[in-house]
């Protein structure tokens, strides 16, 4: 009777794991109808042949991520809709907002995680459905928050391939000069023409992709984590400020709440930076109307007045965002653009705006895609 209760046991066992293992292995991908439309809110400067600085505030939700393929499309339309109103040409220096290829840890999942309720559920969905990837990068984490590098890290080889293929691709496909926002990778590095990931420590980072679809210089990384993500992003300042040529002219790029810091401007002005490109992210539905809360990290510039809670969130973010205000910066226009959209029940904010000679220009309604342009 006991052998015949183990023999039960071993094939109840047998089938529950064979089970399990086939249950991770099944992607069905679902119907999925997405909004692109997207309005021109901003449109300065006179059309000319030395280019435009282009920002794309674009609205997406995970199930826009089910697949590269999906992605592309929403972004595509967008850029068809410029390309529609005169807005791009091979000139024309586009812009997309931070952690735009973060999210690229979702692609190819099963239909609970983009159906949880919270993003706690939908990490647990995305590690119960990789339980051997996820097991490999939480023994190989690093960090304080081992758990949030491990989401990270588990599919960081595929997302590097599916970052570039996509946002390289999209700008050869349209000609244009392309910041690809940014994606967390760790020591993420260009080996001849492909970007390409190490074992060490996980960085923001961004790359921008010229008409060719190949990457131009290195990628950028962020010099400032914010607070809540320094405990599994690893801070980079003592990396150099990358200006790279574009057909519009000289780019800097400064990744979120870099763009507080007097000295990057500095350093981008000494580099001759003409233009300066700020993707950037804020988290929580109405915080941008919510009070400042401060740098939200250990670094604070001694020459910045501002207190927290002074000013609103979007106050601070247009007033040390120094781009075009001289002498701070030299460069003749910038422009921030933030990721929005609703990621399971973290919301997002930020209003995105254009930077030149001094003045800011935004559109007062900040929902929904939008398209911001200045001419060069």
């Amino acid at each position: 009777m006991r052998k015949l209760l183990y023999f039960t046991f071993t094939l109840a066992l047998i089938a529950a794991i064979t089970s399990y293992a086939l249950w991770t292995r099944e992607r069905p991908i679902g119907h999925y109808l997405s909004d692109l439309r997207i309005k021109l809110a901003v449109d300065q400067g006179t059309p000319a042949d030395h280019g435009n600085l282009l920002g794309i505030q674009p609205e997406l939700f995970p199930t826009d991520y089910q697949s590269p393929e999906r992605l592309h499309r929403k972004l595509a339309a967008y850029l068809q809709q410029a390309r529609d109103q005169g807005l791009l040409n091979e000139k024309t220096v586009v812009v997309l907002p931070e952690h735009i290829g973060t999210w690229l840890m979702v692609s190819g999942e099963k239909n609970e995680l983009y159906q949880a309720a919270s993003l706690k559920e939908a990490m647990n969905w995305l590690a119960v459905s990789n339980p051997l990837p996820f097991l490999r990068a939480l023994i190989t984490a690093k960090g304080d928050n081992r758990l949030n590098d491990a989401h990270l890290r588990m599919k960081a080889r595929s997302m590097a391939e599916q970052y570039q293929r996509l946002f390289g691709g999209l700008a050869k496909e349209f000609g244009i000069t392309l910041v690809a926002g940014s994606i967390v990778l760790p020591e993420p590095v260009i080996e001849g023409s492909n970007l390409r990931i190490g074992s060490g420590a996980l960085y923001n980072t961004t790359l921008v992709f010229g008409s060719d679809g190949l990457p131009i210089g290195q990628p950028q990384r962020q010099l400032y984590p914010t607070f809540d993500e320094r405990g599994f992003i690893q801070a980079s300042a003592d990396q150099a400020v990358q200006v790279v040529d574009t057909p519009a002219g000289r780019l800097g790029v400064l990744i979120g709440s870099d763009s507080w810091y007097p000295d990057n401007y500095r350093k981008l002005n000494a580099q001759g930076a003409q233009l300066v490109a700020v993707p950037a992210f804020v988290i929580g539905r109405g915080a941008w109307d919510r009070p400042w809360r401060g740098y939200k990290n250990l670094s604070t510039p001694s020459e910045v007045s501002l207190k927290p809670e002074e000013v609103s969130e979007g106050e601070a973010w247009r007033r040390l965002t120094l781009t075009g205000r001289a002498p701070s910066s030299l460069a003749s226009a910038g422009v921030s653009v933030f990721l929005r959209g609703q990621f399971w029940d973290q919301g997002s904010a930020g209003q995105s705006f254009i930077n030149s000679n001094g003045e800011h220009f935004a559109d007062g309604d900040a929902r929904g895609a939008r398209l911001l342009n200045i001419w060069l």
